[in-house]
């Protein structure tokens, strides 16, 4: 659909792991997402059509390097996982219409680059550290003291308010959440914007009036959803259609 010019195509999370997985640090010659039983587990489907090395698997990367990092057309907005204005508005100033360059790639994977938090904010979603002493189990039992944010509406009286993945939410402080949480928060004012990354499962919700989340696990035998905009119209679950497996 892209070739066809029917379509257009933002940048997630799997294909930014997958170009690391095959990119090769220019200086150590090590990949720039490590080869370790962990990530090679996570990469194993891809890999079976894809293997290291060849030129299918050189080609489909050289694709996913084109990709943006976020859509902002006339309407709406498209974007993985998060749409922050702040980290947004520095990408734009950063790259070419929201596509990282080659060099970029691997700056991105540098922990300590600027690149890194931008890229993997909106491709992954925001993180907040709870406060000093509290921390949760996650769903592996694994203490965690980073919860993940329901940016799209991060103002909440307290942290079970505005956490996600937290098998129980009212393990978390109740204290009031910080202002630099809050401000992470999609502005009211701001245009729709459809994002996926979530993994979503039961009946469709609107995320907040002009967010809406259309990833409920296609991906994991869900429903693909899709949404029929039409025109400046506000968000209506209306406009959402149901495509099964």
């Amino acid at each position: 659909m892209l070739d066809a010019g029917t379509a257009l195509a933002v940048m997630g999370n799997h294909e930014l792991n997958a170009i690391h997985f095959h990119t090769k640090n220019p200086t150590s010659g090590a990949p720039l997402r490590e080869w370790s039983n962990k990530n090679l587990g996570q990469h194993q489907s891809f890999l079976h059509e894809f293997p290291p090395n060849s030129v299918a698997t050189r080609e489909v990367i050289d694709w996913m390097r084109t990709l943006p990092l976020f859509l902002e057309l006339d309407g709406f907005r498209a974007v993985h996982a998060c749409w922050d204005e702040a980290r947004i508005s520095a990408l734009e100033n950063l790259t070419t219409e929201g596509v990282l360059s080659k060099v970029q790639f691997i700056q991105v994977a540098d922990p300590e680059h600027i690149l890194n938090d931008l890229v993997e904010t909106i491709t992954k979603g925001p993180d907040a550290l709870l406060p000093n002493g509290h921390s949760f189990a996650d769903k592996n039992g694994d203490k965690r003291r980073e919860v993940r944010i329901k940016w799209w509406n991060a103002k909440g009286d307290g942290w079970s308010d505005i956490a996600m993945s937290v098998p129980e939410p009212e393990s978390l402080p109740t204290e009031s959440v910080p202002e630099c949480v809050s401000a992470m928060s999609y502005p009211l004012r701001a245009k729709p914007v459809f994002f996926g990354h979530y993994w979503l499962t039961g009946r469709p919700v609107l995320q907040a009036p002009n967010a809406l989340c259309l990833d409920y696990s296609a991906g994991k035998e869900g429903p693909l959803m899709s949404y029929q905009m039409e025109g400046r119209s506000p968000l209506s679950l209306k406009n959402m259609s149901c495509h099964e497996a």
